[in-house]
């Protein structure tokens, strides 16, 4: 492998990793479960995947090679707990990727959902095939669009007229619904280990790896975070684990005819 990436392609496979169909699915249901409290799970989900985030930037550095977890749990505990880590590794990423991949079908297209997901993991493994560098061209406009999309979110909602402060801080969130929310929003921030899966193909990896997972992190935790409050100004605790939590919070802000195009939008990320 050669090592052509630097810290800002690093960011935009880190952000493509995290920011995308994970808060789709993650924040309507943690929203629901939490309530108001949905920001207090937020934060704790910050917090472990900050935490877990630095151990893998710090393990990466010291072991820049593309193993990820197998190359640490063999180098530091032995081959048999590298292997142990790195099917766990394999077989967590798998349901994501499953988790992920009927997330878009749900969106691009209900009533084929399945199929597109299928379709949407074959392609997107023949540009991973195709090199690096191609799937982080691909990645920085997929970063783009979502970002777009879910500040177009924020700005709408937020500006509207229905939005009030005072849901942010209405009824007493339980203690459980706010660990629910955080494990479920943990889950909106797991891509971040993409990052430290890319050791041998970065430049100066002892230094961009843990700069590129922080980084990421930052920014993803500042978006999440804006578009958590503008469903909580706008919908309060009466969100559906159901339904588009994003889709919901602009057609109650009065912008119903921009609901299918943020649905699309959203089958992209």
């Amino acid at each position: 492998m050669q090592r052509r990436l630097g810290t800002l392609d690093t960011v935009v496979l880190g952000l493509g990793s995290m920011i995308g169909a994970g808060i789709f699915v993650a924040l309507a249901p943690a929203a629901a479960a939490a309530g108001t409290g949905l920001l207090i799970g937020l934060a704790l989900a910050a917090v472990v995947a900050c935490c877990n985030a630095m151990s893998s930037a710090w393990l990466a550095a010291r072991y820049p090679s593309s193993g990820g977890t197998y190359v640490y749990g063999r180098e530091r505990l032995g081959p048999f707990w590298g292997h142990t880590a790195g099917w766990s590794f394999v077989v967590g990423k798998t349901a994501s990727c499953a988790a992920m991949a009927l997330t878009v079908g749900h969106y691009a297209w209900p009533a084929h959902a399945t199929a597109v997901a299928v379709a949407a993991v074959v392609t997107l493994t023949a540009i991973s095939y195709a090199g690096v560098q191609k799937s982080a061209l691909l990645t920085r406009v997929i970063v783009a669009v979502v970002l777009a999309v879910l500040a177009m979110v924020v700005v709408l909602v937020l500006r509207s007229g229905s939005a009030e402060p005072a849901r942010l801080v209405g009824d007493r969130p339980s203690f459980y619904g706010v660990l629910q929310a955080a494990g479920l929003m943990f889950f909106a921030f797991a891509g971040y280990a993409r990052i430290a899966t890319l050791g041998e193909e970065v430049r100066d990896p002892a230094r961009t790896i843990p700069r590129a997972v922080m980084i990421a992190l930052g920014i993803t935790l500042v978006v999440y975070a804006a578009v958590a409050v503008a469903v909580l100004a706008e919908l309060g605790s009466a969100v559906s684990p159901r339904r588009g939590a994003l889709s919901e919070a602009v057609r109650a802000a009065g912008f119903g005819g921009l609901v299918p195009v943020v649905e699309r939008r959203c089958a992209i990320g």
